[in-house]
């Protein structure tokens, strides 16, 4: 067992989903160098629409469990419409300060033309208000159907890139964050 635990949240609901693939390549890279992973399929968990008056939110107790306990998150989705995908933006809404503040999240985003930089800068975004580190190198795929061949990134360059993310997250799970700034304190969130 290792001292580093790496989560990966896979906000693609698509079965043949080139997000959860890539997602998988970065943690098996973070696995081949000691880590242990987790790989949070959104599909398989009940998530309703964020709704801080709700009774029961599915599984949501689940999901920040995983994820609070994580070393450092790595963050995968498609780009719809620009951004990132309405399950990952559940998936974070559910979570906040407890499961990210000071943590290590690398992000990755895939597209089906040109690249997702948007949806990467919006993540990037978020996870800064709820005091993340998150890592300055990112991956982006795109022309995703033409980078996948049985199941696995084809494009050798694409999978290293995809590889190093898993690598960074594990390099950086650790790090010791900045301190706290008065701006910090003043994001108080939902």
């Amino acid at each position: 067992m290792s001292d580093t635990l790496v989560v990966g949240v896979c906000g693609s609901l698509r079965d043949a989903s080139v997000s959860r693939i890539a997602l998988r390549r970065a943690l098996d890279e973070a696995a081949d160098l000691g880590a242990d992973t987790d790989l949070v399929d959104l599909r398989e968990l009940d998530l309703p629409v964020f709704d801080p008056d709700r009774d029961d939110p599915g599984d949501a107790a689940e999901l920040t469990a995983r994820v609070r306990a994580a070393d450092a998150v790595v963050l995968a989705t498609p780009m719809y419409h620009g951004s990132y995908a309405s399950p990952l933006k559940t998936a974070v809404d559910y979570c906040g300060f407890d499961e990210f503040e000071g943590k290590t999240v690398g992000l990755l985003a895939v597209a089906g033309g040109s690249f997702p930089i948007t949806a990467l800068d919006h993540l990037r975004s978020v996870l800064r208000a709820l005091d993340a580190w998150v890592l300055p190198y990112q991956a982006a795929v795109p022309n995703a159907s033409s980078r996948v061949e049985g199941g696995e990134l084809a494009d050798e360059k694409l999978e290293q890139r995809v590889a190093t993310l898993g690598e960074r997250v594990v390099r950086y799970a650790n790090i010791e964050p900045e301190p706290h700034t008065f701006e910090s304190e003043q994001n108080e969130g939902a």
